[in-house]
């Protein structure tokens, strides 16, 4: 009898940087490793974020099992409010991951209902036909881990992000001991970090950032921001140890800053003297030169602590002269503009601003070329599926990989909702399931093929024409031309032709038709038609249209 082959689906993270989440199904069993978000992309207008599409998980959610997660940054644990909603299956994650799971879980009153679990490294458990064992990766968190799973068609191992740093912060090692043990009867298939595949080399260790920003702070003449991601608790120590030898005090803006940071104080992971961290209304009363600022908005995002003080919007905190501010992280791709603009403000308010590309502010977390070859010689797997990245990543590691002696039909370059099924001998891509986005707005959650979404990019576009109709509503007739006002369409000035000859059009369009004899919906629906194809033919730019009609 032939055996079952390993199912692996990627649901996120494969073709984007975030929203990660991999699912490996055999048989009536389903693990899945991650759920993240996607920070929002140019071509997401007023979306909060991104989450998987976990439609393929709910319909299977008999057979789920649990969720692994491999370390605490939001794009890996971000959707896992949305995804618990749906799915009531336990989570497993290290110590500082389940710290940053709870908070998160406890802002949304969701924290009693969810079964987590903490994980140690070198402890395997069951998870039906699954055994799973962490063993501990170098990332830019703490507590960061790898994933080796044992499945009836043979050992997986997922490298969640990582990279090969020999002098952490927290002091803590890629367990290259523990991941030889683990490998060392073979290795069925190697997902691995690919973030940073096109990258020559290796990645620079965590203690240069640390060294920089030291020093950033000790030449400092006046207060100093420190603008990072609220899970980045390694670069938050590395501040907390500066503060401490500048006889500075550190204060935090932004919720999840905050709440991380009392957090991580609280379970050890952030160590700090008791005097050290210190509320805003204290840090008000110290000069300058004595504070340091936390806070959140790294990539731009538009509610964060840093943007709303760049845009002179911040309740608390506004630029002066001779403030120093640090943007401790690398746009993540597809943000690069919004933090231009953010530190554009800053620079216009007279702050010194010091960024990745000018200053040894920041490391990334993720493996170069030579640390991913690292990896591949030590697994030395059958199967290599390149994760985490954009397609150009992912294709690049798939490259080195071969370069490493992996044959070509051995690696895969997949997208989110491929099947990929393995057996002992082959593997081969069968079939594809749903994937994609589901777009966060506030409290609404809008899949890709939204017409809301649609209709912002639109508009975004194009901009808006209203079309205002009043009518008799005994005879249907017009009891006046037709009112035409757009949004982000043609300057107002050269409007005033254009829609009094589109409102002559829409008039003698009514009185042709007959509208007491037509639906008006379906009035609505043929005016808003003839007056886009009409004003693409003026303007070679098609709007989005809205009809009003009022009857009186």
């Amino acid at each position: 009898m032939t055996q079952p082959p390993l199912r692996v689906i990627p649901l996120g993270g494969l073709g984007e940087i975030g929203q990660n989440m991999m699912a490996f199904e055999y048989e009536d069993d389903i693990v899945v490793v991650d759920a993240g978000v996607l920070f929002p992309e140019e071509d997401m207008p007023g979306v909060d974020f991104a989450i998987p599409d976990i439609t393929y998980l709910v319909e299977n959610s008999d057979r789920v099992r649990a969720i692994l997660i491999t370390h605490g940054h939001e794009d890996h644990i971000g959707a896992l409010p949305y995804v618990l909603a749906e799915l009531d299956v336990p989570v497993y994650a290290s110590r500082l991951t389940h710290g940053l799971i709870s908070v998160k879980l406890r802002e949304r009153g969701m924290l009693r209902e969810a079964r987590l679990n903490v994980v140690e490294p070198h402890a395997p458990f069951r998870i039906g036909k699954f055994r799973a064992e962490f063993f501990r990766v170098c990332h830019s968190i703490p507590d960061a881990m790898g994933i080796a799973l044992t499945t009836p068609v043979g050992l997986v191992i997922h490298t969640g992000d990582f990279k090969i740093d020999h002098s952490p912060v927290d002091g803590l090692r890629t367990d290259f001991s523990q991941l030889a043990r683990l490998t060392q009867d073979g290795v069925l298939l190697l997902c691995s970090d690919s973030t940073y595949a096109e990258v020559k080399g290796y990645t620079e260790s965590e203690q240069v950032v640390g060294e920089a920003l030291e020093r950033v702070i000790g030449e400092a003449k006046g207060r100093v921001m420190v603008a990072t991601f609220a899970s980045l608790i390694s670069r938050i120590q590395q501040v907390i140890d500066a503060a401490v030898k500048h006889d500075r005090k550190v204060t935090v803006v932004g919720r999840s800053m905050g709440n991380n940071v009392k957090m991580a104080l609280n379970m050890g992971y952030l160590k700090a003297p008791s005097d050290v961290v210190v509320t805003m209304s204290q840090a008000r009363q110290l000069p300058h030169d004595r504070v340091i600022i936390l806070a959140t908005g790294s990539q731009g995002e538009p509610t964060s602590a840093l943007v709303r003080i760049a845009n002179g919007q911040h309740q608390d905190i506004e630029i002066v002269p001779g403030d120093t501010v640090v943007i401790s992280a690398s746009p993540i791709p597809g943000n690069e503009t919004v933090v231009s603009k953010t530190i554009n403000n800053l620079l216009r308010q007279g702050a010194h601003v010091l960024h990745s590309r000018i200053a040894m502010v920041h490391v990334h977390g993720h493996a170069s070329q030579e640390e991913l070859k690292m990896m591949l010689s030590l697994v030395q797997p059958k199967f290599v599926l390149p994760v985490h990245g954009e397609y150009r990543h992912l294709a690049s590691h798939a490259a080195l990989a071969q370069s490493m002696g992996i044959p070509k039909e051995n690696t895969f370059v997949l997208e989110d909702g491929d099947v990929l099924e393995l057996t002992e001998e082959k593997g081969a891509v069968t079939e594809k399931v749903q994937a994609g986005h589901v777009y966060v707005d506030g409290q609404m959650l809008w899949s890709n093929q939204s017409s809301v979404i649609q209709e912002r990019r639109r508009l975004s576009r194009d901009g808006v024409v209203v079309v205002a109709i009043t009518l008799d509503a005994k005879t249907g007739d017009a009891k006046s031309a037709p009112e035409l006002a757009s949004a982000g369409f043609v300057e107002l000035d050269e409007s005033q032709e254009l829609f009094e000859k589109t409102s002559k059009m829409v008039l003698t369009s009514l009185e042709k038709e007959g509208v007491h004899a037509l639906d008006l919906d379906e009035v609505k629906s043929n005016i808003s038609d003839s007056v886009s194809n009409y004003l693409y033919k003026e303007t070679r730019r098609r709007p989005t249209v809205l009809t009003v009609i009022e009857q009186v």
